[in-house]
C-alpha cells in the first residue's frame, strides 16, 4: 500500500511540474552582443511560438520541462530547457558555418522524419534517364495517378487522391525549393530538366494542408533542385531603370532631382535573397536601399523643417573618383503634437491577396498602426475586390477593438477593381477632411489591379487628379509572385506620398510602429534638390540612383511640378560620384570643341566643390521656399562612419545591378566596409544588412 501511495505522489508531482505555466522573458543576441530581431522561438514538438522584437526581446508562456527552440536564418539553432527557475532566459546565437545552399525550408509545421510519416511519400533521387520528371512518380505512391506522363509535359495531369476522387479535376500544389508555385506556372515546373532535380516528394491529404495550408488540400508535390534556388518566372513588374551616366560639368553643370524617402526596394530585395531567388536588376533602386537605414544627421535648428549635411571622400570602388554625400534630416514631431488624423484604410481583398504573406499579414500589420491612434484620430476602412465598399465608417481611434474587429473580418476573394477603390477612399477622406490636419489614404495591396482602370498611365492620371484634394497617400506593398512595384511606385510618387514593402511583421513594426510619424505625417512636400558643380574642381559627375526621380533643370523653380515628400524624422541620403579635374577617366568621352560657345570658368569660387539648392513647400501651401548649402574642399578630409556605410549599401546595390561603373565588386570588400562602419545600430538593421550580404554569397 505504501508503494502505491509513493507511485501516486510521484505521478501527481510530475503532472504538476509539467502543467505549471511560466511566463518566460529574455533577449536573443549574436556573438557580438547585438540584438537579433525576428528570431523564431517555438516550444519543441508544438506549433506554439513567438518572435523577438526589434530589440531582441521576447515573451512566451511555457511549462516546466518544455524545450524552447531558437532559430534564425544564418545562425545555429539553440535549445533551452525550462525549469522552475527559468523566468528569464537570455540566449546568444552562433553564426552558422553552413551556407544557405544547404538549407531548404518547405513549411511551417514541425519537421517530420520520413520514417515517422503516416501519409504517403514518394521520392526520386539521382535521376539518370531523361524521361519527363513527373513520370518518375508513377508507381511510387499509392493513390497517385499520372496521365500523359510520357508525352508533352505541359499537358500532364497528376492526381494525388486517385482517379475517382471527388476533386479529381484539381491539380496538387507544387513547391519548388521551398517556394509554392502558382497554378499558371505548373507547366514550367513540369518542364524542369530531370538532371536539375535532386529529390521529389508527394504529400497527401490533411498532412499536406497542415504544412502548406489550404492550397495543398489536393495534395502537394515537393521538388528540391540541385541548386536549391530554382526561380519560376513570376508576374512581378518593375519599372525599367537606365543607370545614370557621367556628365561633363562644362556642358551640364546642373543636376536636378526629387527626393525619395521610399524604402520598398530594400525589404523587397531582402525577401528575394532570403528566399534564394534571383534579384531582377530593375527591382534594385539604389536610393531606396540607402534610405532604408537611419543616419546620425542632426535635427534642424532654424525655421526650416529639415537640416542639410554634406561630406565627400574617395570612392571605395574606384580610387580615381570621389563620392559626395548629401543628407537631409526631417524635424522630429512628437506623436502627441501631430495634428488630428483622418485616415482611410484602403485594403485590397481580391483573390490574389489570399496568401499568408498578404491579407493575413496585412491584418496584423495594421493592428500595430491602430494601437498608436489617439481619440482625436479617426479611421475609415474601404475594401475593394470586384467592387469597392466601405466596411467601417469614420471611427475614433479610441475604439481600437471595433477597428481591429473590422480588420479581422476581412476575407480575400474576387477580382481587383483598384481604380474604383481609390475613388471611394478619396471621396470618404475628402468628406471627413480635417483642416490643418493629417488627411491620408493608406493603400495596402499587391498592386495587381485587373478590373476597370488598371494601366500605369491611367492610375497615374487618376492619382494626380485626386492629389488636388489635399489628401496624401501611403502605399504599402504585400506579397510575392504578382507584386506590382511599378504601379505602387507611381501611385506613391504622384499622390504626395510614400511607398513601403512589408514582407514580415518585423518590417511592419518598423514602418507602422517605430517610424509611425514619418510614414503618416508630412512636414514638407515637393522637395527638390539641384546641385551645381564647380568646373574648376569637378570635370564630371553622376547621380547614383534616383533614376526614376530625375527632373529637368527648369522644374526646380516651377512650383507646379510635383516632387517628393518628407515625413517627420525622415532622413534622405543621395550620393554623387565625381571625377576631379586633372584625372583622366574612361567614363568621360572626348567631345568636339564648340564653335559658338566659349564657357569661362569663374575662379572666384575656387574652394567650393558644389552648391546644393533645395526647394520645398509647407504641407498646406503651394509656394516653395529655397535653401542653399555650399560644400567646400578641405585639406584634411575626415568623414563620418555614416558616409562609408551608405557607400557600402550603394556598392552592394550596384553589384546586384551589375553596374558598369562598379570597377571592384568583391563582396568580401563590401562586407568589410559595412562591418567597420555600422556604429549606432540600436535596432540591428545594419547588422541584418551584413548578414544579408553574407547570405547572398551562397546564391
Amino acid at each position: 500500500m505504501r508503494l502505491v501511495n509513493y507511485v501516486m505522489i510521484f505521478f501527481c508531482y510530475v503532472g504538476i511540474s509539467y502543467g505549471q505555466h511560466i511566463n518566460i522573458t529574455g533577449t536573443v543576441r549574436d556573438e557580438q552582443q547585438l540584438p537579433l530581431p525576428g528570431v523564431n522561438i517555438v516550444i519543441k514538438g508544438s506549433t506554439h511560438g513567438t518572435q523577438t522584437d526589434f530589440d531582441g526581446n521576447y515573451t512566451i508562456q511555457a511549462n516546466i520541462n518544455d524545450i524552447l527552440v531558437y532559430s534564425y536564418v544564418g545562425f545555429e539553432s539553440t535549445e533551452e530547457k525550462i525549469t522552475d527557475a527559468s523566468s528569464v532566459v537570455n540566449v546568444m546565437m552562433m553564426a552558422s558555418s553552413a551556407t544557405l545552399e544547404e538549407v531548404i525550408v518547405t513549411g511551417y509545421a514541425p519537421r517530420r522524419k520520413r520514417r515517422s510519416m503516416s501519409y504517403a511519400v514518394g521520392s526520386a533521387t539521382k535521376l539518370k534517364r531523361r524521361r519527363a520528371p513527373q513520370s518518375k512518380l508513377r508507381g511510387k505512391v499509392a493513390g497517385v495517378h499520372i496521365s500523359n506522363a510520357n508525352r508533352s509535359n505541359s499537358n500532364t495531369t497528376i492526381k494525388t487522391r486517385g482517379i475517382h476522387s471527388i476533386s479529381n479535376g484539381r491539380q496538387p500544389l507544387y513547391v519548388v525549393d521551398g517556394v509554392a508555385i502558382d497554378a499558371k506556372d505548373i507547366s514550367i515546373v513540369q518542364a524542369i530538366a530531370p538532371d536539375k532535380i535532386l529529390t521529389k516528394e508527394i504529400l497527401k491529404d490533411r498532412n499536406a494542408s497542415s504544412i502548406y495550408g489550404a492550397r495543398a488540400k489536393h495534395g502537394c508535390i515537393v521538388i528540391t533542385t540541385h541548386s536549391g534556388n530554382y526561380n519560376v518566372n513570376t508576374d512581378e513588374s518593375y519599372k525599367e531603370i537606365t543607370e545614370n551616366d557621367f556628365k561633363r560639368v562644362k556642358t551640364s553643370p546642373l543636376s536636378t532631382f526629387s527626393i525619395d524617402v521610399d524604402k520598398a526596394s530594400y525589404s523587397n530585395v531582402r525577401r528575394m535573397i532570403n528566399n534564394g531567388v534571383k534579384v531582377p536588376a530593375d527591382a534594385v533602386k539604389i536610393e531606396e536601399m540607402m534610405n532604408y537605414f537611419g543616419y546620425d544627421y542632426k535635427q534642424p535648428k532654424d525655421q526650416h523643417p529639415f537640416a542639410i549635411h554634406t561630406e565627400y571622400a574617395t570612392t571605395p570602388w574606384n580610387k580615381e573618383t570621389q563620392l559626395v554625400k548629401i543628407g537631409l534630416k526631417g524635424k522630429e514631431i512628437p506623436q502627441d503634437e501631430i495634428p488630428p488624423s483622418n485616415l482611410v484604410f484602403l485594403i485590397d481583398v481580391s483573390g490574389s491577396m489570399s496568401d499568408s504573406n498578404k491579407l493575413p499579414l496585412l491584418k496584423k500589420a495594421f493592428k500595430l498602426l491602430v494601437n498608436q491612434l489617439r481619440e482625436k484620430d479617426k479611421v475609415s476602412i474601404v475594401v475593394y475586390a470586384g467592387a469597392a465598399g466601405m466596411v467601417l465608417k469614420p471611427t475614433s481611434g479610441i475604439h481600437k477593438t471595433e477597428i481591429n474587429q473590422a480588420l479581422e473580418n476581412l476575407n480575400a476573394g474576387g477580382s481587383t477593381a483598384g481604380g474604383q477603390g481609390i475613388r471611394l477612399a478619396y471621396k470618404i477622406a475628402k468628406k471627413n477632411f480635417i483642416k490643418n490636419g493629417n488627411n491620408r489614404v493608406i493603400l495596402a495591396t499587391d498592386g495587381d489591379f485587373n478590373v476597370g482602370m488598371s494601366s500605369d498611365k491611367n492610375m497615374k492620371n487618376l492619382i494626380e487628379e485626386k492629389r488636388k484634394s489635399g489628401v496624401f497617400l501611403t502605399c504599402l506593398g504585400f506579397g510575392m509572385g504578382n507584386y506590382k512595384d511599378s504601379k505602387l511606385e507611381i501611385l506613391a510618387d504622384k499622390g504626395n506620398g510614400n511607398h513601403a514593402y512589408i514582407d514580415t511583421m518585423q518590417e511592419a513594426q518598423k514602418v507602422l510602429g517605430k517610424e509611425f510619424g514619418g510614414t503618416l505625417y508630412t512636414i514638407a512636400k515637393d522637395v527638390k534638390i539641384q546641385v551645381e558643380f564647380n568646373p574648376s574642381k569637378v570635370q564630371g559627375y553622376r547621380l547614383i540612383g534616383y533614376e526614376n526621380r530625375l527632373l529637368a533643370d527648369e522644374d526646380f523653380v516651377d512650383d507646379t511640378k510635383d516632387a517628393g515628400e518628407l515625413g517627420s524624422g525622415h532622413t534622405v541620403t543621395a550620393l554623387y560620384e565625381i571625377i576631379p579635374v586633372g584625372v583622366k577617366s574612361e567614363y568621360l568621352k572626348k567631345v568636339p570643341d564648340l564653335k559658338y560657345t566659349n564657357a569661362q570658368v569663374n575662379k572666384e569660387y575656387g574652394d567650393e566643390l558644389v552648391t546644393v539648392k533645395f526647394r520645398y513647400k509647407k504641407p498646406q501651401e503651394e509656394k516653395s521656399i529655397e535653401m542653399i548649402h555650399v560644400l567646400a574642399t578641405k585639406k584634411n578630409i575626415v568623414v563620418s562612419q555614416d558616409f562609408y556605410f551608405a557607400a557600402s549599401v550603394a556598392w552592394f546595390a550596384m553589384k546586384l545591378r551589375n553596374s558598369k561603373y562598379c570597377k571592384k565588386d568583391k563582396l568580401s570588400e563590401i562586407i568589410a566596409l559595412a562591418e567597420a562602419n555600422k556604429e549606432k545600430d540600436e535596432q540591428g538593421y545594419k547588422a541584418e544588412f551584413i548578414r544579408l550580404m553574407n547570405s547572398y554569397q551562397g546564391l
